[in-house]
């Protein structure tokens, strides 16, 4: 879920950043000998692993680790967002740098997600603007964000689409009712739903929050919801997801101190009724998803490096510590929720369960842990946009960012 500065152009957002995304503040870790390791054949993986997964219970076997796939920006430029094609073949991403005269070079490009290869550049400027993959939503369908700056702030934003993705171009815009100053910060990623929820605040006056909901493939809108708490004002960084069996979204935050509390707020998308209950952990919610068909939300607290699982019918949970976790650097951050194999997944920048670098740890409905997938780098110590995870649930393959602490490439997983 995108965090990234209100007015301001892209030489200047670092600093915004760091203020309001708490991701960002974890040490940066070394790369360690996982690529050297992926470059391995298929043959000599299973000869390693299989001993391993035959001891495993029949229900908990992961299919063998494949070589690794690394995206690379076709620039050379710091991605700004991306996401993959859940029931594709395709994944998209923005990228800028900043280039002579003060101007930004920016580009939108598609990718194969079994190459790795960068298919088009859908679009590029060399401009003082830049451009954000906001996320590929329901149906296929790529959403990206152009800000277009005057001096050094943003005098307009639209937002072109790309649908579906594998068109590898723009086909039309997507015109939400927002102002110049109505700046969205989250973005529900379920690809099952056609809608898409959205978190946004008015930049002026009193920053109100609020969440609205969009079919972007048919251009429609709900309503605009404001959240009144002021827990969820933007600088807490709340997240947000979909309950599509509810028709509602879950929003979540907390005012990051050692003894914050998080609140969980449920929004119902038509009629605008907010209903709130106190959650579980300390600190900044740093991600949340939601298994609409079963109820259940899944969220990563900062303080207490802890992962909670909420019945959102009872609006009671259960709370755990990462697995091996014992200090805050460990973290977690984005949760991304898998409906084919109703798993939850969830990223953790500086890993506890390998020697270095970053793991996703993976989870079911039940918050039972089922494995830990190391051998990652993305350790978002420089993400202008906090590191996420993108699935392709069907082929149990997805990307994150890294390895590149530049932050320029995008690495392959299975699970």
């Amino acid at each position: 879920m995108p965090h990234r500065r209100p007015v301001l152009s892209a030489e200047r957002t670092t600093k915004f950043l760091e203020q309001v995304s708490p991701v960002r503040r974890r040490a940066a870790v070394g790369p360690d000998s996982y690529q050297q390791i992926c470059l391995l054949s298929l043959a000599c993986l299973w000869l390693v692993l299989s001993p391993c997964l035959a001891a495993q219970s029949s229900n908990q076997l992961p299919p063998a680790r494949q070589r690794s796939v690394t995206v690379h920006s076709k620039f050379g430029g710091q991605i700004f967002g991306f996401d993959i094609d859940a029931n594709g073949t395709e994944g998209v991403l923005s990228e800028a740098q900043d280039i002579a005269g003060g101007k930004v070079l920016a580009a939108v490009e598609t990718f194969d997600q079994t190459t790795g290869k960068i298919l088009k550049v859908v679009k590029k400027t060399q401009n003082k603007g830049d451009l954000l993959t906001l996320g590929i939503v329901g149906g296929g369908i790529g959403l990206v964000e152009q800000e277009h700056v005057k001096d050094i702030y943003v005098s307009k934003r639209t937002y072109p689409v790309l649908n579906p993705v594998d068109a590898n171009q723009i086909t039309g815009f997507w015109t939400p009712p927002l102002t110049k100053s109505d700046i969205i910060t989250g973005i529900s990623r379920a690809q099952d739903s056609h809608t898409t929820v959205f978190f946004a605040f008015h930049n002026g006056g009193s920053d109100q929050s609020f969440v609205f909901s969009s079919d972007v493939g048919a251009n429609t809108f709900g309503p605009k919801i404001k959240l009144k708490d002021p827990v969820f004002f933007f600088s807490d960084s709340p997240v947000i997801a979909l309950d599509s069996k509810k028709n509602r979204a879950a929003v979540a935050a907390s005012y990051g101190s050692p003894t914050s509390v998080p609140e969980i707020g449920l929004v119902n998308l038509s009629t605008g009724k907010v209903t709130e209950f106190e959650g579980l952990g300390l600190g900044f919610v740093n991600g949340i998803a939601v298994d609409s068909a079963s109820g259940v939300a899944c969220t990563t607290t900062e303080i207490d490096f802890s992962v909670e699982f909420y019945d959102l019918k009872t609006k009671t949970g259960i709370i755990e510590r990462l697995p091996d976790a014992n200090n805050q650097i460990y973290s977690g951050a984005d949760v991304e929720y898998d409906p084919v194999n109703k798993l939850f997944l969830i990223a953790q920048p500086v890993s506890s369960t390998a020697a270095s670098g970053s793991s996703i740890q993976v989870y079911d409905s039940k918050g039972r842990f089922i494995e830990s997938i190391n051998g990652l780098n993305f350790s978002n110590a420089f993400n202008v946009v906090p590191a996420h995870i993108a699935i392709n649930p069907g082929k149990r393959t997805g990307f994150v960012d890294g390895p590149d602490q530049g932050v320029t490439e995008l690495q392959s997983f299975t699970y």
